[in-house]
């Protein structure tokens, strides 16, 4: 079965790989390997990762942190993934004090916040798997895809998905929540509800044996794991 995956990669790093020693992954391998066991006959033809540039000023180890996402980039783009961008956007803003969580929010108790949001990516995704859904009528049969994975557990992405199955009841739909086992993460029921088979979780050695190696050649300077990685 042709397989083409959609990630969201900040859902994928925060849900995933923040605060382990996984963060050097080789996601084609990842894919590749639960595609093959959600079904042997599952071939990958396209990955396509979404994400945003960090902002350097608000990352926690400042233009490290930003350099080690480049990186990270820089190895991805060695093996079978596209690379699409959003954007973050910050600009100030007003929120309800927190006082404990024993006293409820009161708008008429604001203070001043920067609110930072990542721009483009949910819709980006949407739009991307819907349109690979209607370009597929443009190719011979045997080069058409016949499964949409996204990897994501954000469930503003529902809505593609609904019209995916309406519009195009021919098509398989799944999704892989980038959650790792054992912490016991909720499965979003709306995207259970609109996919025909969903993965819950990641374990650790899925993880360990799908690392890129430390040095990894790219057509330019090698790509090498960051040392706080």
């Amino acid at each position: 079965m042709r397989t083409a995956f959609f990630v969201d990669g900040y859902n994928l790093f925060y849900g995933l790989l923040a605060g382990t020693p996984y963060k050097w992954l080789n996601l084609e391998g990842l894919l590749i390997h639960v595609a093959h066991i959600e079904n042997p006959q599952n071939a990958v033809v396209s990955i396509d990762y979404f994400t945003s540039s960090i902002k350097p000023e608000l990352a926690t180890l400042g233009r490290i942190s930003k350099e080690a996402q480049d990186t990270y980039i820089r190895a991805l783009r060695t093996t079978n993934v596209r690379v699409h961008f959003g954007r973050h956007h910050l600009e100030q803003a007003k929120a309800p004090r927190f006082i404990d969580k024993n006293t409820k929010a009161s708008r008429q108790d604001k203070v001043d916040i920067w609110k930072l949001e990542e721009k483009e990516t949910d819709v980006h995704i949407a739009i991307s798997m819907y349109r690979t859904a209607c370009q597929q009528a443009m190719f011979a049969t045997q080069d058409r895809v016949e499964q949409l994975v996204l990897v994501s557990s954000d469930t503003d992405i529902t809505p593609a998905l609904r019209a995916i199955r309406a519009d195009f009841p021919h098509l398989t739909i799944g999704v892989i929540l980038p959650h790792r086992a054992g912490l016991n993460r909720p499965t979003p029921g709306s995207l259970k509800d609109h996919s025909h088979w969903l993965r819950r979780v990641i374990t650790e050695e899925e993880l360990l044996i799908n690392q890129f190696p430390g040095r990894v050649a790219t057509h330019k300077k090698p790509a090498f794991k960051p040392d706080y990685w």
